[in-house]
């Protein structure tokens, strides 16, 4: 293949290649092992996540009234940007052998992107080729043109003295040109997570919402969203043994419907066990990658309870992995949006049934809790809210994909639901973690509308429906402050995680209606 349209000239380019050419390249460049479940396992060097400090986009006449500048769209000119790809282009130009991957970001031909990855990783080219959806060969004969190219060349730093670097790490997207330099990490899912922000700035512009959400279809062909950060539970309950899954990370809810924009899962792997997350433990076989898992040097044999890399453990693989997959990757306007939260201070229910209002103030706060710190005795949780529930990927304010929600569940008649994957009882220490089986229990009965017709408590706190009977959850677990052993306790915890609710909604109220606003927790006092 002639890269000199990029302005790459390399002995050696290795287009889309199979998988199993590219473990054995990535074996013999000594980039990973085989680890004992036949799974590809590498690992990212010092970056074992994104870097969201690190990421610029190029502030153009054309798009710049488009974008939310700020902390999750930092600027830079095009001329820094240049130069960036210059570093990244004079770097590939040194390597012996480049990898190309071509494939789609959407599973809706309507909506799809042509996407070209350039990378020096037979790893990251496998990455690439499980995570993009994958084109027949026929497909790629005709491939053409590329609407979007990934300059990956993460193994070479930026230049930490040009104009709006601020360390050796720079992840460069220009809207115009219609490509992504990565320079400084060889963290994986910076490419990935690239993907997306294109998809969310090219889709509201065109009345598409994208969102950071799984899904899955029942056998009547009703589709369910699940929202959640890391942590909460979204990849693991979306896959459900008694659903088709859809996709688990990232997808767009157009007038005909939903589809996945990829062609695989990205499953967080920490303490994965066959028991609790069969499915995922299954994927992890020939053909997957594994990055940043702690694994025996002779026996190659993982093990996933070690998180001394990095608690931010990976898996990539495609997306046919998963039993009863739908491989089409597109589905119905959802009948019901899920939104999970972890949270650590044991205040909210287990589940609570959202009004369209309530909906967009959760959708909008983004709200989860994790445990500050994994070192002994360290056990004060951090509220976490990232609106939409992917901030970092946005690229628009986030009332624009607020309002293209709202639009649809209203259009659709989609019922939302809040549901607390964290504590009962107490937050860490005092009260205990919410058992899959008992979550599991809950989606069942959301599933089944046995949740519709179930008798509701309104909690004037939280503002939330609470409903109080769900097959196989105690009912006393079902009312938080029941299940504490120190109802004042509650009371105290609750009354601060309403105050944490109100001051992180600020920021946004000016733009909401005022039943939106009047949607959330009240704050006492």
């Amino acid at each position: 293949m002639d890269l000199s349209d990029y302005e790459l000239k390399v002995a050696q380019v290795v287009r889309n290649a199979t998988p199993a050419r590219l473990y054995e390249m990535a074996i013999r460049d000594g980039d990973a092992v085989i680890a004992t479940s036949g799974a590809l396992a590498t690992r990212s060097g010092d970056k074992t996540g994104r870097s969201p400090k690190d990421k610029r986009i190029v502030r153009h006449p054309d798009s710049e009234r488009d974008i939310w500048w700020g902390d999750v769209n930092i600027e830079i000119d095009e001329k820094t940007f240049l130069i960036n790809r210059q570093r990244a282009v004079d770097y590939l130009n040194t390597r012996s052998k480049l990898y190309v991957v071509d494939g789609f970001a959407g599973a809706d031909p309507h909506y799809r992107l042509k996407i070209r990855v350039i990378c020096t990783n037979a790893y990251h080219a496998l990455f690439m080729h499980n995570m993009l959806i994958r084109p027949t060969a026929q497909e790629l004969a005709h491939f053409g043109s590329p609407d979007f190219v990934i300059y990956n060349a993460g193994a070479f730093p930026a230049n930490r003295l040009t104009t709006h670097m601020t360390s050796p790490t720079s992840v460069d997207l220009s809207f115009e040109r219609k490509e992504l330099v990565i320079l400084g990490t060889q963290y994986a899912g910076e490419m990935k997570k690239g993907v997306f922000t294109v998809m969310n700035y090219l889709m509201p512009k065109i009345g598409v919402l994208s969102m950071h959400c799984s899904a899955n279809e029942g056998q009547a062909g009703d589709v369910t969203l699940f929202f959640g950060l890391s942590g909460t539970g979204k990849t693991t309950l979306s896959a459900d043994p008694h659903r088709a899954l859809i996709g688990d990370d990232e997808h767009c809810w157009t007038d005909r419907g939903i589809f996945n924009i990829e062609g695989g899962c990205y499953a967080k792997v920490i303490h994965l066990s066959p028991e609790t997350e069969p499915e995922i433990y299954q994927a992890i076989r020939y053909g997957a990658v594994l990055e940043n898992v702690v694994y025996d040097e002779s026996t190659h044999e993982v093990n996933y309870d070690d998180a001394t890399i990095t608690e931010n453990t990976r898996a990539a693989y495609p997306i046919d992995f998963i039993p009863r997959a739908k491989l089409s990757g597109i589905g119905d306007h959802p009948r019901h949006l899920i939104f999970l939260t972890c949270d650590a201070f044991g205040v909210l229910p287990p589940v609570a049934r959202l009004a369209p209002e309530q909906a967009m103030y959760h959708f909008i706060s983004g709200y989860t809790a994790k445990v500050a710190g994994t070192e002994v005795g360290v056990t004060t949780p951090t509220a976490t809210f990232s609106a939409c529930f992917g901030a970092a990927f946005l690229v628009w304010h986030p009332f624009k994909y607020a309002e293209l929600l709202a639009q649809r569940i209203k259009a659709h008649g989609t019922q939302a639901w809040l549901v607390n994957t964290g504590w009962s009882g107490g937050g860490p220490g005092v009260g205990s973690r919410m058992k899959i089986a008992t979550t599991r229990a809950i989606i069942d009965a959301i599933h089944t509308g046995t949740l519709d017709r179930a008798p509701t408590q309104h909690d004037p706190r939280l503002n939330l429906d609470v409903p109080t009977v769900c097959p196989g959850v105690p009912e006393e677990a079902l009312i938080p402050r029941r299940s504490w052993a120190d109802p004042a306790a509650y009371d105290q915890a609750a009354d601060h995680l309403a105050r944490l609710f109100a001051t992180n909604f600020a920021k946004y109220a000016d733009g909401c209606s005022p039943e939106v606003r009047a949607a959330g927790p009240k704050v006492s006092g």
